[in-house]
């Protein structure tokens, strides 16, 4: 049998305003009725309808986060700082999985508002004009998260994806290579497309070097692409010397491939990701990463929403975190 705030009220000898008062903590409740009204809660086991509240206050408390892969390291770090700021504020989370799929994505946006989330934070590896128009017109706030789009017009947490390549191609460079090779995402990711090769392109430049078409390699991120990719360098006449890899995971199947080729790093190959995940740490020799604060960049976009749905001011609704290069053994420190 389920409970309600009626039966309370019976139980209690108070009107249903005064146990909602209570339940709500609103202070113009006397000590000694507040009392009595939690204690017949309690004896009762009341639990208060989330929709019922939400429908009165036009808020459900209720937060809606899309990702497009929850089983990936780089978006469970990224979820986990959504997670622990939502809780804080005492918002839930009702978490989706798009699997990077642009239908689904259009699909879980209007899911969630259908829900009646109070806002929602979105992650994608491609923001096209459909995604932004859609989410300009949602009724609630909306935050990127680690994803970026052409108008700028969607508050959004990211770092600065274009300086990180080019930190990574000068560290290269100051290190005597000129054959650098860059293994990214796909020419339609917006930050492989906006940042990194930009900032590639523009690293080469001010260190005086060529771009070779055959050092860029486009992925999907996964190790076995890594695999792939260092086996398409590798054969290459003037193989690169050093790599810029815009994943761990695809980072580590481009070391175990230069292993198995017989091809050893740091001494013949140097080689920078992109994540600091805790899979940089799972391979030996570790790997020398650009450290994106990837906790920091979910908390903060919570953050950020928690501010656009209470209306408060907000001075920056495009965040930019620091980054910086972390080296191990996968180069000549």
């Amino acid at each position: 049998m389920n409970i309600t705030i009626y039966d309370v009220a019976r139980e209690a000898n108070v009107s249903m305003a005064t146990v909602s008062r209570v339940v709500n903590g609103n202070p113009n409740v006397k000590p000694a009725t507040r009392k009595k009204v939690n204690e017949v809660i309690e004896r009762l086991g009341y639990r208060p309808n989330a929709v019922a509240r939400g429908l009165a206050s036009k808020k459900t408390t209720t937060v809606g986060v899309i990702i497009p892969d929850i089983s990936s390291i780089f978006y469970a770090e990224l979820a986990r700082g959504i997670e622990d700021i939502a809780t804080m504020y005492k918002y839930n989370i009702i978490l989706s999985n798009s699997d990077a799929n642009h239908d689904k994505e259009l699909h879980l946006i209007q899911t969630m508002l259908g829900k009646q989330v109070d806002g929602v934070v979105f992650m994608s590896s491609n923001i096209t004009e459909e995604h932004i128009e859609e989410l300009k017109k949602s009724p609630v706030p909306v935050v990127l998260a680690g994803t970026v789009e052409d108008t700028e017009q969607i508050p959004s947490v990211n770092i600065d994806y274009k300086q990180a390549v080019m930190d990574a191609v000068a560290f290269f460079e100051g290190n005597g290579h000129s054959r650098i090779a860059l293994v990214t995402g796909p020419a339609t990711d917006a930050i492989t497309r906006k940042n990194i090769m930009p900032g590639y392109r523009e690293s080469l430049e001010k260190a005086g070097l060529s771009f070779e078409e055959d050092y860029v390699i486009e992925t999907d991120f996964s190790y076995d692409s890594g695999v792939e990719a260092l086996s398409q360098l590798a054969d290459l006449d003037k193989r690169p010397t050093a790599i810029y890899v815009s994943s761990d995971e695809a980072a580590l199947g481009i070391i175990h491939a230069a292993y198995d080729r017989g091809i050893k790093i740091p001494e013949e190959l140097e080689v920078i990701s992109s994540d600091n995940t805790r899979l940089s740490l799972m391979v030996r020799p570790r790997l020398s990463t650009v450290v994106q604060p990837l906790y920091d960049i979910g908390a903060v976009s919570m953050r950020l929403l928690t501010k656009l749905m209470n209306k408060e001011e907000v001075e920056e609704s495009s965040v930019i975190l620091p980054h910086r290069l972390e080296l191990r053994g996968s180069t000549r420190n």
